[in-house]
């Protein structure tokens, strides 16, 4: 396998693994916790009001995740901005620069970007069904 495909498939994987592998871990403390309950449930245990306390707690501050993607798609969308903004600063393009590095900054702006509306779009859409929900 050559460089030019080695490189980038190793930092894309590299990137895919640090984002992923904290989600998964997360989801499946979750899961085995809640399979925990329902079998203490389903043979009769107490559970301890402390213990539905902190479930309930954490599944409020889930809950709110219109708020959380709202927030992540305003930062995505400054970082986009920042790019842009940055790629013109440093090409000086309004004093005859010849535009290569807005070029070169504009790729992620746009991921950053796209990424920013997706969020938005996403709390737009949790905010409309919490209001229908309620």
């Amino acid at each position: 396998m050559e460089a030019d495909i080695f490189v980038p498939f190793v930092f894309f994987g590299f990137l895919a693994a640090v984002i992923l592998v904290p989600v998964l871990a997360k989801e499946n403390t979750k899961r085995s916790a809640h399979n925990l309950i329902s079998q203490a449930m389903s043979r009769g245990q107490n559970l301890e009001p402390a213990l539905i306390q902190q479930l309930t707690q954490s599944m409020l501050e889930e809950g709110n995740r219109a708020r959380k993607s709202l927030g992540n798609g305003v930062i995505l969308l400054a970082l986009a901005g920042g790019f842009l903004a940055s790629g013109f600063v440093i090409d000086g393009t309004w004093n005859g620069g010849d535009g290569d590095v807005v070029h070169g900054m504009t790729v992620p702006a746009v991921i950053f970007g796209t990424l920013g509306a997706a969020y938005l779009l996403l709390a737009i859409v949790d905010y409309a069904t919490k209001k229908r929900d309620a």
